[in-house]
């Protein structure tokens, strides 16, 4: 996550794609540029990002229709992203969508990501803390992994052809409501070129060993340092004999491995494209990718553009023939001293990696009139409940008593998500709702009971079962979850809450 979260504008990886093997156009070194802007530390930015789906030419049924029309109004607006290191990130921003503007922010350091959302009581928190998943600590590892980065990139860019669209040029940009003196990059490559730039560059780099042992010769560092620190190895780690010996032994795999993929190249890919017509769209000529890049005097990217058309092969299932992203973005204080912006936790938040975070736990979190809640109650459906009761199931099935129909409490009130407590010393028992956070509580034996502050008369009272289950009138318990019941004459209920 971190890692992700460093670089907020245009992945340069996507670029390192297009723009391998140009050494210099128009004076700028690009692979020199590319590789030094993966090594900054810090900076400022902000962007702006938006989707189009374009639909086929066959008819859409209406829902199909109100799904493209939501995913076309949906924009993301980032006003300020604060990088100061690798595990501190802060952010401001807001998410559009069907004309309406949700305000977010973030904000993250070395514990965790907190996440505040217009109409939420509290901030959302999630930990980044892995080591109760036994996922070991990668953060002493952020700067051999940049290493390894950097040069993985450094090899990709030495060794796949030019693309044909690419050009140099001077401008002047306003950066930051500052005009600058910026060195412009265009690029632009369609997926059929794409496709074609691959063998060749898998033809260069099965030829280079040196470039490849360096590589492998980083990934074995990397690895061996993990391993030494994960599994306390004394004496130091080696998969063979020795560094040498291991780098040399997979580097013979590699190089093998790459001669008998390049000996039935053409026939392959041949074969791949006419078995699977639907790559052939998405690698095709109507794919096309166009950026610009701005450089300053240091040869740090201070603006970048794109527009990524990526082509779908259309069907029923998916009625579109295109998807369109745009991005624009603008980078200021690099690897200067950087601020970040902090969000107040002081009266505490949500850890959603603390436990299971129900349904009723998000909703109660966000104010009834807000936007988020609307759009996570009516859109999104998060109190949607469906399953299915078999009345001849053994574990929760059905017991009539007196023409009522019971269901285990404990079994019920959890698919449910509600909360059930005992209150101690008495035969009482609390069910907590936990979309509402309602009060149900009843009593073993007694056919009275109280929904919240209005007291209800069941048509049964509760009972235990002899084997310790305590069983309770299916449709009271279920209405009072505001869910519906439904029967058939095959003897299966249905449980739904919307």
């Amino acid at each position: 996550m971190k890692k992700r979260l460093k670089r907020i504008s245009i992945p340069i990886i996507l670029l390192l794609v297009m723009l391998t093997g140009c050494t210099s156009i128009g004076g700028l070194d690009i692979n020199k540029a590319l590789i030094g802007n993966l090594s900054q530390k810090s900076s400022e930015s902000k962007q702006t990002l938006s989707l189009e789906v374009v639909p086929g030419t066959g008819n859409l049924t209406i829902e199909q229709k109100k799904v493209i029309e939501l995913i076309n109004s949906l924009s993301i607006n980032i006003d300020s992203a604060k990088v100061k290191d690798t595990s501190a990130v802060s952010i401001k921003g807001s998410v559009g969508y069907q004309g309406k503007k949700l305000p977010i922010q973030f904000s993250m350091d070395e514990t965790g990501l907190v996440v505040q959302v217009e109409g939420a009581k509290k901030p959302i928190y999630i930990s980044t803390d892995t080591s109760d998943l036994g996922i070991p600590d990668m953060k002493q590892y952020n700067e051999k992994v940049q290493e390894l980065t950097i040069q993985a990139m450094g090899l990709v860019m030495k060794h796949i052809p030019n693309p044909s669209k690419i050009a140099v040029k001077q401008s002047q940009e306003k950066i930051n409501g500052e005009s600058v003196n910026l060195t412009n990059l265009h690029v632009e490559l369609s997926g059929d070129e794409l496709l074609g730039l691959i063998k060749p560059f898998l033809t260069n780099l099965s030829k280079d060993e040196q470039g490849l042992k360096e590589i492998i010769g980083v990934i074995y560092d990397v690895t061996s340092s993990l391993y030494e620190s994960e599994f306390e190895v004394e004496g130091g780690f080696s998969l063979l004999n020795s560094k040498e010996v291991e780098v040399a032994a997979i580097f013979g795999v590699v190089q093998q491995g790459l001669t008998e993929l390049l000996a039935n190249y053409d026939t392959q890919v041949a074969s791949l494209l006419d078995e699977t017509p639907e790559l052939a769209t998405v690698l095709g000529k109507d794919t096309l990718l166009k950026v610009d890049l701005y450089f300053d005097s240091a040869q740090n990217i201070r603006k970048q553009v794109m527009d990524l058309q990526i082509a779908i092969p259309q069907s029923e299932e998916l009625p579109i023939q295109a998807i369109k992203i745009h991005s624009e973005s603008e980078s200021w204080n690099i690897n200067g001293n950087v601020v970040l912006d902090k969000i107040d936790t002081s009266a505490g938040v949500l850890d959603v990696t603390d436990g299971e975070i129900t349904p009723g736990q998000i909703l109660r979190n966000f104010e009834p009139s807000s936007e988020v809640y609307k759009l996570l109650k009516n859109e999104l459906n998060v109190t949607q409940k469906y399953f299915v009761i078999d009345t001849q199931s053994d574990y929760y099935g059905v017991i009539t008593k007196n023409n009522t129909s019971f269901v285990p409490l404990r079994y019920l009130s959890e698919q449910l998500d509600a909360e059930v407590k005992w209150v101690k010393g008495s035969n009482q028992i609390v069910i907590i709702d936990d979309i509402t956070g309602v009060n149900i509580t009843i009593t073993v034996g007694s056919k009275e009971a109280k929904v919240g502050d209005n007291t209800v008369t069941l048509a049964q009272p509760a009972f235990i079962h002899k084997d310790g289950t305590t069983y309770i009138p299916l449709r009271f318990i279920a209405e009072s979850l505001g869910a519906q019941v439904h029967s058939d004459s095959d003897g299966w209920i249905t449980i739904e809450r919307q």
